[in-house]
């Protein structure tokens, strides 16, 4: 294998929607970290496990991710596809350990990986020294964070970015549950299910409402209180305010908050911070399954 490529580079879907069966399943999201760049005692660095239609998305992978993972029983077997949001360590440092873990466990099924450009030029030299027989490719799909679209397609799922406000390119990830119904003139309809919005770090912006409008969960970073607001904005970050304000105002089911800060060691505060604003909303804590 000492020759071989190993991130092969492929663009936008992976294969067009075709007759597909009604899955009645449940579709639900495992917080496997929730804090921001500090680890905790209690919090690491951000990464959920997402599940629909029998199939799991890693979104965000950073360190001790694949550890809550290994102890929370995740079989990786089902996981084909990773979607990282941006390229601040926090987000991404647990990458090249789940990756070359999986190589010793002799995966030989691809593994399909969405996010910035740069993190392909990241990631050779990594695998190619610590990885350098692994039997599985690693399928590499640059994505452009600024720009809102469809990345993922499936039967049953799609996935679209989310711009978001940051100090570096980042965006979100809107996962749409979907089914197509045949027509009696043989047309097809795309009938949405489930919809969950990702949306990790990035300050105040009303310019996500139309895409996440309506979901029924959404999941928007709560770094900072209220009373740390003039540090939240210089580095770009939402408080617990901003993030029930976009829920209320967005009109979404409920609201998840996470990536907090570990200057603030009482989450609670940042649910009593949020509630009057949108009463529907919940805290992100790991090892948590929160259901779609």
């Amino acid at each position: 294998m000492k020759n071989r490529t190993y991130l092969k580079v492929r663009t936008k879907r992976q294969e067009p929607f075709v007759n597909c069966k009604l899955y009645i399943v449940n579709s639900k999201v495992t917080i496997l970290g929730c804090g921001s760049a500090k680890p905790t005692k209690t919090t690491s660095p951000s990464g959920q496990l997402v599940e629909l239609c029998d199939k799991s998305f890693l979104v965000d992978c950073g360190e001790g991710v694949l550890l809550t993972m290994q102890r929370l029983g995740v079989h990786t077997g089902r996981l084909y596809n990773i979607f990282i949001s941006h390229l601040h360590g926090d987000h991404c440092f647990g990458l090249i350990g789940l990756l070359t873990t999986l190589g010793m466990l002799k995966r030989t099924q691809p593994m399909h990986i969405y996010a910035h450009p740069d993190l392909e030029k990241l990631l050779t030299p990594l695998l190619n020294y610590h990885a350098n027989d692994r039997l599985y490719d690693i399928i590499f799909h640059p994505i452009n964070p600024r720009k809102h679209e469809v990345i993922f397609e499936d039967r049953t799922v799609s996935v679209e970015t989310i711009p978001l406000k940051h100090g570096v390119p980042t965006c979100g990830f809107l996962f749409k549950e979907t089914h197509r119904v045949k027509n009696d003139d043989g047309t097809f309809d795309h009938v949405t299910r489930k919809r969950y919005a990702y949306c990790s770090d990035t300050m105040y912006s009303e310019k996500i409402i139309p895409i996440i409008e309506g979901v029924e969960t959404l999941y928007h970073e709560s770094t900072f209180l209220q009373s740390m607001a003039a540090r939240s904005k210089e580095v770009k970050h939402s408080t617990a305010a901003d993030a029930a304000t976009i829920a209320q105002k967005a009109k979404v089911g409920k609201l998840i908050l996470g990536h907090y800060s570990a200057r603030i060691e009482d989450h609670s505060l940042f649910l009593a911070e949020a509630k009057p604003i949108f009463d529907n909303t919940f805290l992100a804590e790991e090892n948590n399954v929160i259901p779609l």
